[in-house]
């Protein structure tokens, strides 16, 4: 006997979402203009800073476009052929972002010190502009997210990738100043630098969390020796096995479970009752809660006569 649920959105939480995708629009355009503005920027300067902060924003932009396929998606219905929908299509395109980050990342860091020992000339002044109009629209783009940031987590995501595009953004200008008013070329090495300081770390986890779904490892912050032990605790349990978790996308992490329950409770109708408290101590009792779950309940012989390669912890 095996039950999974999910709960999907209400009319309410749709309408909501309809919110989010207007002002992710607005966000991504601001983003999409950034980008185009420094890649300019960054023919006319030569500026090393400018154009790793340029690709920070690229990344930035399909991070955002990411959020909004994901609010666009995320209510759409499973079909027979694609039953969790485009959910994972989020992991897919984080996967790109961080290698194109980390790819970025080491070119612009060895470049960097290079220029630190012989620094090219970079006009300060038109850096400053592209520096000033990049910032600009990222505390546009801030504002408009600004009021939504706590409402998921695509929404605090995308919030994230502005605010760490705008740093990237402040990084230019101020070398732009450095320059102008001291003449110190190396402090356009020192801006690029400093950006990458910013992007490799979020690369490295975001390239980690990404691999870890498309792995299946168990999501993090769930304890699977701790959700055994408290199964085993219910009433009637014998033994659990075959106990598997993972993450399908964000904030939909998945639980499956053969239980093995006393045979009486086979006869006695106690089964149903037995699921449901199941169900409730996943969904309750743990920092990462468990609203998709499926559990084969069987008895001690139909445990005893599976595959003994399916019989593992």
């Amino acid at each position: 006997m095996g039950a999974g649920h999910h709960h999907g959105p209400s009319v309410g939480e749709a309408e909501q979402s309809l919110d989010f995708r207007k002002k992710l629009w607005i966000a991504f355009g601001l983003t999409a203009v950034i980008v185009l503005v420094q890649f300019v920027g960054t023919i006319v300067t030569g500026s090393l800073a400018l154009l790793t902060d340029t690709v920070h924003a690229l990344t930035d932009a399909s991070g955002l476009l990411v959020a909004l396929i994901a609010a666009t998606l995320m209510h759409k219905p499973p079909t027979s052929r694609r039953t969790w929908g485009f959910r994972r299509i989020e992991v897919i395109a984080a996967l790109g972002q961080a290698s194109l980050l980390l790819v970025i990342g080491v070119y612009a860091a060895i470049e960097g010190i290079r220029r630190l020992v012989s620094p090219p000339e970079v006009p300060a002044m038109e850096l400053l502009v592209f520096g000033v109009l990049g910032l600009s629209a990222n505390v546009i783009a801030l504002a408009v997210l600004a009021s939504s940031r706590g409402a998921n987590l695509n929404m605090r995501a995308a919030f994230l990738e502005v605010l760490n595009d705008a740093l990237g953004s402040l990084g230019v200008i101020v070398a732009a100043v450095i320059m102008a008013s001291t003449g110190f070329l190396q402090a356009d090495a020192i801006a690029s630098l400093f950006i990458v300081a910013l992007i490799v770390p979020r690369a490295y986890t975001l390239l980690r969390e990404t691999l870890s779904v498309l792995m299946e490892f168990t999501p993090k912050g769930l304890d699977l020796d701790e959700v055994r032990r408290h199964i085993m605790e219910l009433d009637h349990v014998l033994d659990v096995h075959d106990l598997h978790a993972s993450t399908v996308a964000t904030g939909l992490p998945v639980l499956t479970a053969h239980i093995v329950v006393q045979d009486e409770c086979f006869t006695s109708g106690h089964v149903a009752e037995q699921l449901r408290a199941v169900q409730q101590c996943v969904s309750e009792h743990f920092e990462v809660a468990i609203h998709h779950s499926t559990f084969q309940i069987e008895t001690a012989d139909i445990a005893a006569a599976e595959p003994a390669v399916l019989k593992h912890p």
